[in-house]
């Protein structure tokens, strides 16, 4: 079983400049809550009982918004408005941080992780990707393929071919009906991709990954690139691709963060 997360936050969140100069992309709201948390309740719904968040120095927000406030709850029962006690509870699993001293790629941020994973197994959950889906979570989804299939396992959606060199592209032979093997993965391919199915911010690996982050060296934009590991590691181990079920919007895009907070309005998730 996965028990384990990680949720890289430590980036500079250059694409919604300005407000991230002042405002952690993670902490966006999506109606009253922190896109973090919604990320942080899927991973809980999965079975996560343990999370690493990397953070940089720039985000003690986050560390702060996890934590409980002592004023805010004694306010709350002075002024008789002990019903919103329940809507401020942090989430039932135990959050850890580590900071990423420099922002180098998310296999970097990841490798930080090496002794929170130890030997097992875990996800990996990047807050920029929200993925909503009235049944199963995208990571569940994720959790259901591993324990029939054992392995590795990524989440993948079918993106448009002019945006295919912003993702970690797959080539791929399909299994069963939206479920693939992944024989060969490229990061930001500038022309000829493997296929148009995408690797999107969800991911189940064994602690073996970290032992060929360590051999990585810089890729694409210079950063340590974890779909150059996970090239590596599925010479040796095999790795899967599940077509997530559900929508995903990336918050970083503006135009899909709207979107998704109209998406939450028109199916009845505003409080």
């Amino acid at each position: 079983m996965v028990k384990k997360a990680i949720i890289p936050a430590a980036g500079y969140g250059t694409r919604s400049l300005p407000i991230t100069k002042a405002v952690p992309k993670e902490m966006f709201p999506v109606w009253n809550k922190p896109a973090i948390q919604i990320v942080v309740e899927e991973a809980v719904e999965a079975g996560i009982e343990e999370i690493l968040i990397i953070v940089s120095r720039r985000k003690n927000v986050i560390i702060d918004y996890f934590d409980r406030s002592v004023e805010l709850e004694s306010h709350l029962k002075k002024v008789n408005k002990s019903h919103l006690l329940d809507e401020q509870e942090p989430p039932a699993v135990n959050i850890h941080y580590v900071r990423q001293p420099y922002a180098r790629g998310l296999g970097d941020a990841v490798l930080l992780g090496k002794s929170f994973a130890g030997n097992d197994p875990f996800a990996i959950l990047l807050p920029d990707d929200i993925i909503v889906n009235g049944k199963t979570s995208g990571l569940s989804q994720l959790v259901e393929i591993r324990n029939k299939h054992k392995g590795n396992v990524l989440a993948l959606k079918e993106i448009p071919l002019e945006r295919l060199h912003k993702y970690g592209v797959v080539k791929a032979e399909q299994k069963e009906e939206s479920l693939y093997k992944i024989m060969d993965i490229v990061e930001k391919p500038l022309k000829d991709p493997p296929s148009r199915m995408a690797v999107i911010g969800r991911y189940l690996l064994n602690p073996d990954i970290f032992s060929y982050l360590e051999q990585v060296k810089p890729g694409a934009g210079g950063e340590i690139q974890l779909t150059d590991a996970i090239r590596m590691l599925i010479k040796d181990q095999p790795c899967f691709g599940k077509v997530i079920e559900g929508k995903r919007f990336d918050i970083g895009s503006f135009e899909e963060y709207l979107a998704l907070n109209e998406y939450m309005y028109q199916n009845g998730q505003k409080s």
